[in-house]
Formats: structure tokens, sequence, C-alpha cells
């Protein structure tokens, strides 16, 4: 019933505030005068009360002491009743002033306005107040209210207890604060006791705790995964609050207290990079994207735009997220300094005049097909995006002077078992070569060593949210009712944040020399089944018992774990702990070119097998798995 209650209107609040200013004042008479109101003047405290009345009433109506909602009263609101208090106390102290410079007997005596100003502040603070609590009693008092403590006795900690406690839409009741910062065991926040987050499995069996709401932006993600671990044993739902800078007018809304997401437990730690470094590169320069409209590619663009690059040119086939992510940097990039270039890595002649026009400084071509099953069936199209573009992209770098080519590949591409992991072998043979023939082109030219174009590749394994990856079909599944799929119950994969994987690729580009395959730290393999598991708990559910988890088989091409490096090939540490440079076999450029060439014919005649057959000429540890090409393998190792 009282959840329901209209919010007061402001005139009732402003006579109660002036009630209470008429009573504070008759209280600090009774006090002045020991409660002996025959010595009390009438006359005189009618007249001071008729003054009171309309000097508080313009205070009032001019500070708007009665726009707040009672039971939402706050400390900001407190301030202002004092500075109304003072002000309106300080017109009678300035009138005595007055009337004591010409020997006159004061409108109202000091003390009497001393202890009137205390009485008042105190009358307007205390019924606020007791509104306040009331409202948060009778909320408190539904029987079927979830019980839940709050993670991190922070400021937004804080901010999220107050929250709860002023939405009446709410069915929760904080019962406790837990924290890792033992100098605040013990304390108390507005009535609620912190504890340390050892004691956490007590609490939970003391106060039947439902809800766990995760309040601090700073907790280690090993911390992280271990809490929310321990309370999907014991069936507690994880709550998360959004970052501080997403607030709504710096105010969190409980609409935003939301189940915390599995992309919040497979983070890590921070990664830390040199940005003077990079700023020193890219500041002032032509920066191209291909693929700009994709997931790594338009991550790539918002990561290039904080170092002030002269223009940033987006170039992309697909017309609408091209065009999306146009409009975001309009919104954010005051400086204007990009440009939306519409085309196909593919496309030669359009690729040349792109070059041609903006002849950029540097290249980050992350343009590529990347879906395995669907590359699988369609062997052609994925060596035409990812052979031949890369090819003519790199090619163009060379002729149009570019200082640096980074290319973005991927950990298929180490002993790939599937057509879109050894196109991207191929691309990084493609690239390395050329860039081995260009340096001793110059040197034998020039009796030095001097390279117009750095080829630089990146190698990483799958991002968190990336278009197609795992865990968006798993939350698609899950809501609507299962089951969720996965190919094989062993299957594991690396997982990284698009940031992440793209600051990376920044620091990689900044400190490769050329020629070099940079791998990534991409931590701990992760068990898909236990990552289908985990997102079913956080869901609220029950694994095989709400939600099935069904084994569909692996796809086309697809193999139980990816690797980033192939038995041949082994690593050199950076200065950068989560950057490795591979040692990876050097191909003369003059074969590589024909083969590719050759391929290219093929794939542009739409001749699959043929495609695959060479394919596998060129990188011989490809191996096809669970596919169609199979057979060829089989053929190869007879003829061996």
């Amino acid at each position: 019933m009282f959840s329901r209650l209209n919010i007061v209107p402001r005139w009732i609040i402003f006579t109660l505030d002036i009630l209470c200013c008429i009573l504070s004042l008759c209280y600090a008479y009774f006090i002045k005068y020991n409660f002996d109101i025959t010595q009390i003047d009438i006359p005189q405290l009618s007249r001071n009360l008729l003054i009171f009345i309309v000097i508080n009433s313009i205070v009032f109506y001019s500070i708007k002491t009665y726009s707040g909602i009672i039971r939402y009263t706050s400390a900001q609101d407190s301030f202002r009743i004092l500075f109304a208090i003072i002000l309106s106390n300080s017109v009678f102290f300035l009138a005595n002033l007055f009337l004591f410079s010409f020997e006159q007997q004061p409108v109202i005596s000091n003390s009497i306005l001393i202890i009137n100003g205390l009485s008042s502040f105190l009358f307007l603070i205390t019924y606020r107040v007791l509104v306040k609590y009331f409202f948060l009693y009778i909320k408190n008092l539904n029987i079927d209210k979830r019980r839940i403590i709050i993670y991190g006795a922070g400021e937004v900690g804080i901010a999220a207890k107050r929250t709860l406690d002023h939405d009446p839409k709410v069915n929760m009741s904080l019962v406790a604060f837990i924290d890792d910062d033992l100098r605040k065991a013990n304390k108390v926040i507005d009535g609620i006791k912190i504890y340390p987050t050892s004691e956490l499995s007590s609490l939970i069996v003391q106060y039947e705790i439902d809800d766990l709401l995760i309040a601090s932006q700073n907790i280690p993600p090993d911390r992280k995964n271990q809490v929310v671990d321990f309370c999907l044993e014991n069936d507690i739902k994880v709550l998360t609050l959004p970052p501080v800078e997403t607030w709504i007018n710096g105010q969190i809304s409980s609409k935003q207290i939301q189940n915390i997401k599995i992309e919040d437990l497979l983070e890590r730690e921070p990664i830390v990079i040199h940005n003077d470094e990079i700023n020193e590169q890219l500041s002032g320069k032509r920066v191209l994207i291909t693929g700009a409209a994709g997931s790594i590619g338009s991550e790539i663009v918002r990561q290039v735009s904080k170092f002030s690059p002269q223009m940033i040119i987006l170039s992309d086939q697909s017309e609408t997220p091209l065009y999306d992510i146009q409009l975001e940097l309009q919104e954010n990039d005051l400086n204007n300094n990009f440009h939306a270039f519409i085309g196909d890595v593919r496309d030669s002649c359009r690729m040349e005049l792109l070059f041609q026009t903006f002849k950029p400084h540097y290249v980050y071509h992350a343009a590529a097909y990347k879906h395995v099953p669907l590359i699988e069936h369609n062997p052609a199209e994925g060596v035409r995006t990812n052979v031949m573009g890369t090819k003519i992209i790199a090619d163009l770098s060379v002729k149009y002077g570019v200082q640096k080519f980074v290319m973005i590949s991927t950990d298929k591409a180490v002993n790939p078992t599937n057509v879109m992991g050894a196109s991207k072998r191929i691309a990084e043979i493609y690239v390395q070569s050329l860039f081995a023939y260009n340096q001793q082109k110059e040197t034998s030219q020039n009796g030095e060593a001097r390279v117009m174009t750095k080829f630089i590749t990146t190698r990483f394994g799958n991002v968190l949210g990336s278009n197609g990856s795992v865990i968006p079909r798993f939350k698609a599944q899950i809501q609507k009712g299962g089951p969720i799929t996965v190919t094989h119950p062993e299957i594991t994969r690396y997982f990284m944040t698009i940031p992440e994987a793209c600051r990376l690729v920044l620091e990689a580009g900044c400190m490769g020399k050329g020629g070099e395959i940079f791998i990534f730290d991409m931590g701990k393999s992760v068990k898909i089944v236990e990552l289908a598991k985990k997102m079913i708990r956080l869901s609220g559910l029950i694994p095989n018992e709400d939600i099935a988890i069904e084994y569909s088989g692996l796809r086309p091409g697809e193999k139980l774990y990816e690797e980033l490096l192939n038995d041949l090939e082994n690593t050199i540490p950076t200065h950068h702990e989560k950057i490795m440079v591979a040692k990876v076999r050097e191909y003369n450029f003059q074969t590589i070119n024909n083969h590719i060439e050759e391929l290219i014919g093929l794939s542009c005649e739409y001749k699959d097998r043929q495609v695959v057959v060479k394919m596998k000429q060129i990188v011989p540890e490809f191996k096809s798995n669970n596919s169609i090409y199979e057979e060829l393998d089989a053929k190869i190792a007879e003829k061996l």
C-alpha cells in the first residue's frame, strides 16, 4: 500500500517547514525563559513569529528547500536546509546589529536566535529522517524479500546500498557488506556491518543469502572468479554494476543492476602498453584500417583515434556497419579526422584508388573471412579474401611507401586443420617473404639494408564478443530455453577481450622491425562445455536440468584445441611480457609468389578441390580434420 503512495505535493512540504520554524521559535523562547510562560512577552512573540514566517517563506522559496522528495533525503538536502536557516537568522542578526548601533532594543535577543537556529535545523532534519526511515521500514516488511550481500564497501558499494533502499520496486534487503580491505572490517555503514571476505561462507549460512552484488571495479580477476564460483556452488545469484562512467548523472539506477556476465569472468589483469611510443609513431600520420567495420577492425579504429592521427581511413565492403562506426566517430571525435571508404580488398582497382588518394603511412589489415565451417565449404572465396586480398594490400603498401603493414592473423594458422586457417597461414608466409625479398633487393641496390615497408604479423586466438563467437550464441540459446549445443565435450579454446587484443596489436605494431610474427599470451585455455555450464548457472538456472547441453560433433575443419606455434617454431621474448616473437621458417619469395599466383588463379575459377590441393602443397602441415578434404591428405601420404 505504502509503495503506491504518491509523492507529497511541494506546498505541503513548504507548509510543514514553516510550521517547524514556528515551533522552533516558540521552543527557543521557552528555553530562554526556563519554560516559564508568564515571563514571555506574548505580543512580542506574536510579532516576531509573523516577521519570522515572512522571512523564512522568502528564504525557503528562494532556496527551494521544499523541492526534494522527503523519503530520499540526502546530505545535499541537509546542506540546503542548513544554508536556509543560517540565511534567515542572519537577517535578524543584522537587524539587531543595526539597532545596537543606534542604542535601540533588538528585535529578538541573539540567544533566542542561536537556540532557534539549532532547533530549526534539528526539527527540519528530524521529520525528514523519520519519514525516510518510515518508508524504508515499510519497504523491508516484505516477507519474501531477497537477502543480499554487497561485495565492496567503497563509494560504489555505498551508492548501490542507497539505491536498493530508495527504490520500492527492488525486492532486496541488504544484510551485510564484505570487503577485502581488512581495515574496514567490523565498521558500520548506514547501520550495515562490514565483514572481511573470508567470512562469506558463514554469512551465507547465517543470513540465508540469496544474492551477492559485486560493487567494486578493482577486484582482481582471479579473486572475482573465486568468489563467483563459490556463490554458484551455493546457488547464490551473482549481480554486478556497470562502470561508474555509465551511471546516469553520476547516480546508479536499480535497473542497471544486472546478472554478472561471463565476459566479466574471462577478463584478465589490465594490459599495460607503451602509449608514448605508439603516440610517437601514429601522431600526425594517415592510418588505413581494412575491415574497419568488423569487431576487431572497429576496436582498432577506436584505439588508434586516441593517438591523434592526421587521418584514419576506414575501409570495408559492408556498408551498414561501416556507417555505424562512422556515426560513432562523429559523435566522439571533434576533429573529424577520418574517412569511410567502401571497398573490397579483393578489388585491386578500388584499392589502388584508395592508396593513390590517401597515401597511408600505416596499414592495419584486419579484413578477412574467419568462420571455419563456412570457408570449409567455400574454399575459393576464402582464398580470394584472405590470400588475394592480403596480397593486394601488401603489394600496394610497398608501391606507395607505407611505413608499416600490420596483419591480423589467427591461432588457426598454426598446424591448420581447415581452409580458413591455411589461408591465413599462406597470407602470413606471403607478407614475410615479401619483406625478406624487399630487404634483399634494397641491400643489393643500395649497399645497405633499408626497407621501405615493414611487414608485421600478429597472431592470437578467439576474442570475446566478436561477431559469430560462441558466447553470443550460447546467450541466445539460453534465452530460448536451450538446449546449448557444444561440438565436443573435450573441446577447448583460448579467449581474449577485443580491447585487450587490439591493444596488443598496436603494441606489437609499434615494436616490430619487420618480418616478425608476434604471438600473444592468451592465458589458459577454456573448456567450452565448462563455459556453457557456468553461463547457465550465471543465468540462475541448473545445467542439464533447466537447460540441456547437447553435443553436435566437431564441425568441418574444427579441431579440439588451438595452438599458437607449430612443432617447428619456438618463441623469443620481447620487452612486453604478453608478446612474444615466433621463430618461423623462411620462404623464397619468388617460389611462394608463383605458388600463390597459381592458387589465386584457381580460386578465381572457383575450382574448390584444386584450390585445397594447392593450399596443401604450399602449407604441408595443413591436414584437414572432419572435412570432405581429408581424402586429399590420404592421397598425398600415398604418394610420399
